[in-house]
């Protein structure tokens, strides 16, 4: 399984320097996010908080190329990708657009299942082309019509919405967000 880890403690007042009117960064003050081991991001800290990022990536450390979810942008899964990414997720819900590229509903869904994207951060948002290719996957995760909207948690599929009902998405999301 995949190792997620986020260390977000900048170090101490007292260890910081300031030789001027103006604010020095020191190395400590980088907050560091490990992810799988294989990657670092640094975000700085300023005199007035930590810089925001959106971009917090979720990436499987079980070597599946593609295998990399950004927080607040949709991210294509195949059958491949879709669980390295669902189980490197851990306790985050996790939100799956399943559809094809000639159903009107998902046409219509798929500008705002990205807003969706970017309104919650704290929440994984994948779609899953429902085609040849992928569906091994989709049978598995019981598809019937699409759009279907699973959402997961710890890996389990925990609601499900089927067809264009964006309220009944919306509500379903703030659900397994409180829980």
């Amino acid at each position: 399984m995949a190792l997620l880890q986020f260390s977000l403690s900048p170090s101490p007042p007292s260890a910081r320097t300031q030789t001027s009117p103006s604010w020095s960064i020191m190395p400590s003050d980088l907050v560091r996010c490990t992810i799988g081991g294989d990657r670092l991001s640094r975000i700085p800290v300023t005199p007035w908080g930590t810089k925001r990022s959106s971009r917090i990536c979720v990436r499987s450390s079980l070597g599946t190329a593609g295998s990399v979810a950004v927080v607040g942008k949709v991210t294509e899964v195949t059958k491949d990708t879709f669980w390295p990414i669902v189980e490197t997720a851990g306790d985050k819900a996790v939100v799956l657009d399943m559809y094809t590229q000639w159903c009107g509903p998902c046409k219509v869904m798929a500008p705002k299942f990205q807003e969706l994207s970017e309104k919650y951060l704290d929440v994984i948002f994948l779609k899953l082309d429902c085609n040849q290719e992928n569906k091994p996957l989709a049978k598995e995760l019981g598809i019937r019509v699409v759009p279907t909207f699973k959402i997961l948690k710890n890996g389990k599929i925990v609601k499900e919405v089927t067809g264009a009902k964006f309220d009944d998405l919306v509500v379903a999301i703030e659900g397994v967000r409180s829980s």
